[in-house]
């Protein structure tokens, strides 16, 4: 998988190449990204065309396995919108400068749980015991953070672990086939497979108890909110319209398993512990000054900062609330 800042520079290069001199012209379609295994109300509105009949173009969506691939995926132009794309690789992408902005938060939910090995006799008591074993782990995302933010909280020196790159799915057999002490991941099957054979380190109350919270975001490339604004707007208004609307008739739950490759039961579990906040509620608990959007990327800046991607001073500049207006 390529980095960030490898994508980055091929970006730049053949923009300079070709000299970008084109006249703007309107998208005549819009591809969006989104995870499966992730049941969000949206997949109403995709399964029944309201954002192509809205935006009055087709909508082509594209499933990935992490928000890191989100990113790699718009550098390249391959994506426009990232719908759920998570804080962590959000913040990592920005920290490279990539040209992207967050315009809104598509869902907010207990952080991502770290799962050890059945048998392995850890628990959050000993903690430090996990020190020296391997842990399978999908880096630059949320629950990479999660992954460092319970170690913190449990006192655990993350020098000393082990640590393997791996999407969910991955690291769930991983742990079942030993190759792992401990995984940490997201996703409803994969969770759900995981827990066939581990046990979480931290519940989910105890993550809350220790501030350890997450979100998503919508993100968006810079040049197609600027070349396609009204396109944008529509796609945040019908994702506001279907998060109303299933809040208060969850009938249609049916399209949301099917979109989202899951079961009945594992939907239904993973949305109860969800929330989709209204464009209000984003203004009024994330977006205003001193808001919880602003909190959260100044945290997670400084825990995915390296030498190279310094933490920025202020990321209200990778932050567009115009179109929840």
């Amino acid at each position: 998988m390529k980095s960030v800042k490898t994508i980055l520079k091929t970006v730049t290069a053949v923009a300079v190449a070709a000299g970008i001199t084109a006249p703007v012209q309107a998208a005549d379609e819009v591809n969006v990204a989104f995870f499966l295994e992730w049941a969000t109300p949206n997949m109403i509105a995709k399964a029944e065309g309201m954002y192509d009949d809205a935006m009055g173009v087709k909508v082509n969506w594209t499933n990935f396995d992490a928000g890191t691939q989100m990113t790699e995926a718009m550098l390249s132009g391959d994506i426009d919108i990232s719908y759920s794309q998570g804080l962590a690789p959000f913040i990592t992408a920005v920290n490279a400068n990539a040209p992207i902005k967050t315009i809104g938060v598509a869902v907010t939910y207990p952080s991502n749980p770290c799962i050890v090995k059945n048998g392995s006799g850890i628990t959050a008591d000993n903690a430090s015991e996990l020190e020296g074993k391997t842990v399978a782990v999908p880096l630059a995302t949320m629950a990479d953070y999660s992954f460092r933010m319970q170690m913190r909280a449990l006192d655990v020196d993350l020098s000393t672990l082990t640590v393997v790159d791996q999407v969910p799915a991955d690291g769930a057999v991983s742990l079942a086939d030993g190759g792992v002490d401990m995984v940490c991941l997201f996703g409803g099957d994969s969770i759900k497979k995981a827990m066939e054979s581990g046990t979480q380190i931290m519940s989910n109350e105890a993550m809350a108890e220790a501030g350890i919270v997450a979100f998503d975001v919508v993100s968006v490339t810079e040049k197609f909110a600027q070349e396609n604004p009204d396109l944008v707007q529509s796609f945040m208004d019908v994702t506001d319209e279907i998060n109303k609307s299933f809040a208060a008739d969850q009938s249609k739950i049916a399209l949301i398993e099917k979109e989202s490759g899951m079961d009945s039961e594992t939907t239904a579990n993973q949305m109860a512990d969800m929330v989709f906040p209204t464009k209000e509620s984003q203004m009024g608990e994330f977006f205003q000054d001193g808001g919880l959007a602003g909190t959260a990327f100044d945290i997670v800046g400084g825990a995915f900062a390296t030498d190279d991607n310094p933490a920025r001073a202020d990321y209200s500049d990778v932050i567009d609330t115009s179109f929840l207006k």
